[in-house]
């Protein structure tokens, strides 16, 4: 398969109704490591990510790829979307979709749901799950496949910790095994810890980008150290 990254975005702009929701956005993202967009709620982060992955219309600007990305990306959203299936087949169905045999499927759903701790849970109805659970399944389910690159949108919102910590295991692996990942976060916590690079947003627009240690640690914008003394941004 063809490298997709590195991706470069030019000109982006997302509006409704009159008001712009995003941009104007110019953003490079090369392969490898975890990139986290911060931002204050109603910044632009999930607009941003929906835009990336194709599923957000452009009210302006392009988006280029080194290849096509279509069967190349994934995207885990909030709230993950349960197929109304048993954890086996949730997991299976990707492959299914992509013609991979079934007994090399199989074996990947039974290798997966053993990373994710529901190799017990094989023949449960997913919408059973706990949300962690749940969580760990649209993640896995995206990861499958081995994607280049994987989009997440607030991955740990209203999980506890013990569930946090478990989809952060899960990113740093799928990191270490060469995905690139854009995740927005609410957590200034997690995104510390898990962040190679780190995008701050306001208002639909990209304010600051770099690596995390020069954005957490050497901000140039009087709005984003505000932000990360915990101050509201607007």
């Amino acid at each position: 398969m063809s490298r997709i990254l590195p991706l470069h975005a030019r000109g982006l702009e997302v509006r409704r109704r009159g008001k712009r929701l995003l941009g104007p956005v110019d953003l490079t993202l090369e392969p490898g490591g975890l990139t986290t967009v911060m931002g204050p709620n109603g910044s632009g982060k999930t607009t941003l990510l929906r835009a990336l992955h194709g599923v957000e219309r452009l009210s302006a600007g392009r988006i280029d790829w080194a290849a096509p990305p279509e069967a190349a990306q994934a995207f885990v959203f909030q709230t993950p979307i349960m197929l109304r299936r048993s954890v086996a087949a949730n997991l299976v169905y990707p492959l299914k979709l992509a013609g991979v045999p079934r007994a090399t499927r199989l074996a990947a759903a039974r290798d997966w749901a053993g990373r994710i701790g529901l190799s017990d849970r094989l023949d449960t109805q997913a919408p059973r799950l706990s949300g962690g659970e749940r969580q760990k399944l649209a993640l896995a389910r995206a990861l499958i496949r081995q994607p280049q690159m994987l989009f997440l949108d607030e991955p740990c919102a209203s999980l506890d910790g013990a569930a946090t910590q478990a989809i952060e295991d899960l990113l740093r692996k799928a990191r270490d095994a060469g995905v690139t990942i854009l995740m927005a976060t609410h957590d200034l916590g997690q995104a510390r810890r898990l962040s190679d690079r780190a995008i701050f947003m306001r208002a639909g627009q990209i304010e600051e980008h770099g690596p995390a240690g020069d954005v957490f640690d050497r901000p140039t914008s009087a709005a984003l150290s505000a932000f990360l003394n915990g101050d509201i941004v607007t």
